[in-house]
């Protein structure tokens, strides 16, 4: 087992390995930027080194010298968390150079897995259903509008270096494909590096199911079953949850060993996540993530399977403890994706600083964060706060719970999404699970109908909680503010 290692994140991801390594009785180091110096994770971890400017470009993403701190204090392994270079073959093939483990698979399959075309050839390849389209990337509008011919409109232009959305383009009718291949190109060049783009059937209303797998460096592989994603704004997930509620243990068991042997054919070690489009009762590949997901605790909550734990083992050369036959689904979880947003103008972000915080607890509750009272989220990153995740023994019970834990996580000091999260605990349609990617953007209205209540509904209650933790002077100016709020949400609606 390792000694030492360096995670390379920041926020609740980089507590979370840290976490896993202290239960492992590893020394954890940390590297932080200019903007995190007072972040928590900086003083959770046992070493903590400044790597530079507040930017990504100036820290997060500098391979060169995360690789070198790494050398000097002394780490085994470097684990990337999910996001900056998680994904990125440069700091596998860096840290094999230098003779680092890096807790992840292979350069060489992150490269293939990242590059969009590539993967979807190598997926139909290994037998897995992939979505109507081009196994080439598209360079000319002429070659495009005749594949959009043969598959149907309406079709989708995607970035094949791409990932979380961006890029994107729909296209619904012929005269629309010139702009958006123009625009799907640029923006591709201006992001990745990589102007090519690919063409793909565009399913209006399909779900988003996943399938997490586990695999060592010996030849074992396992899934440890799926987990919904339906619930995003502009292709970035909101709200996920394990099981998916349309997936039976059939089906479950059927995708299952078609995720699994695809894995063991490409040679995948560590952990992964199959990502599927679910329409017209069937399963189209989308991609395969090669890191930890953002989601990965609702699967931890229903097999009890520390996955972060295991990723580390696996690249210390262990070989799996777990069968096919060990992992059980059991009850039903839930995440929220707490951001620093304001759910009521489109999900803007809006750093500044928490000037009270408590969280929520309590049987099946887990918060999974980085902050505290007094901490200043800033505005170079990614706007999440924090993951709530609950466990119930069914569904049912599991969106009881989350509502009971989003009443009592308090946040003040910034706008959140905790609103948008308590009026999709109580959406009729959510708590029947008719789910879908676009379900957000289709109920706009109501949705937001049922947050301006929530937030005229919680200003005493809130105002009683904060006084518990808050001098009194605190608590009035807290009041007002959450007064001004709700008067700029009625002239909000007046104006319209």
């Amino acid at each position: 087992m390792f000694e030492k290692v360096l995670v390379a994140n920041r926020g609740e991801i980089a507590i979370r390995v840290m976490r896993a390594c202290r239960e492992l009785d590893i020394n954890t180091v940390a590297v932080y930027s200019d903007a995190d110096k007072k972040a928590l994770f900086t003083n959770y971890a046992d070493e903590a080194y400044h790597i530079g400017g507040s930017h990504p470009s100036q820290s997060y993403l500098n391979v060169e010298k995360i690789v070198s701190v790494a050398e000097e204090a002394g780490a085994d392994a470097i684990h990337p968390g999910y996001g900056f270079l998680a994904e990125n073959p440069k700091l596998p093939k860096e840290c094999e150079k230098r003779g680092i483990k890096f807790i992840g698979p292979s350069a060489s399959i992150m490269k293939t897995m990242g590059d969009k075309i590539a993967a979807k050839k190598l997926m139909s390849k290994v037998g897995v259903p992939t979505i109507p389209g081009t196994e080439k990337g598209v360079k000319s509008v002429k070659k495009a509008l005749k594949i959009a011919d043969e598959i149907g409109y309406p079709v989708i232009i995607k970035a094949a270096a791409g990932g979380g959305g961006v890029g994107m383009r729909t296209v619904y009718e012929e005269d629309e494909m010139e702009r958006a291949m123009e625009s799907a190109k640029s923006l591709a060049k201006s992001v990745f590096g990589d102007s090519r783009v690919y063409i793909e059937k565009y399913f209006e209303k399909p779900r988003h199911i996943e399938f997490q797998v586990l695999a060592d460096e010996h030849g074992n592989a396992i899934h440890l079953g799926d987990r919904e994603c339906s619930i995003q704004r502009r292709h970035q997930k909101l709200i996920e949850e394990a099981p998916s509620p349309i997936v039976n243990k059939e089906l479950r068991e059927k995708i299952g060993s078609m995720v699994v042997n695809a894995t063991k054919e490409i040679g995948y070690t560590n952990a992964g996540t199959f990502e599927f489009l679910y329409a017209d009762g069937n399963f189209y590949f989308l991609e395969m993530n090669t890191r930890i997901q953002v989601e990965h605790p609702v699967t931890e909550a229903v097999t009890g399977i520390d996955i972060v734990k295991e990723q580390i083992k696996i690249a210390a050369g262990e070989e799996l403890n777990i069968t096919q036959k060990d992992v059980k689904i059991n009850g039903h979880a839930i995440e929220c994706r707490i951001n620093a947003e304001d759910p009521l103008s489109d999900f803007q972000p809006c750093p500044g600083k928490i000037t009270g915080y408590r969280s929520p607890g309590g049987i099946g509750v887990r918060v999974d964060s980085g902050v505290y009272m007094g901490y200043e989220i800033p505005s170079f990153y990614d706007s999440m706060i924090s993951k709530l995740i609950v466990w119930g023994r069914n569904r049912k019970e599991a969106i009881v719970r989350m509502r009971r834990a989003l009443s009592e996580y308090i946040i003040i000091g910034v706008k959140t999404t905790i609103p948008f999260h308590k009026a999709m605990m109580v959406d009729p349609l959510f708590v029947k699970g008719e789910l879908h990617t676009q379900f957000v953007d289709q109920h706009k209205k109501r949705i937001e109908e049922e947050m301006k209540k929530i937030i005229e509904k919680d200003r005493e209650r809130v105002s009683r909680q904060v006084s518990t933790f808050l001098p009194p002077k605190k608590v009035a100016a807290i009041t007002a503010a959450i007064g001004s709020y709700i008067a700029h949400i009625q002239k909000k609606g007046e104006n319209k």
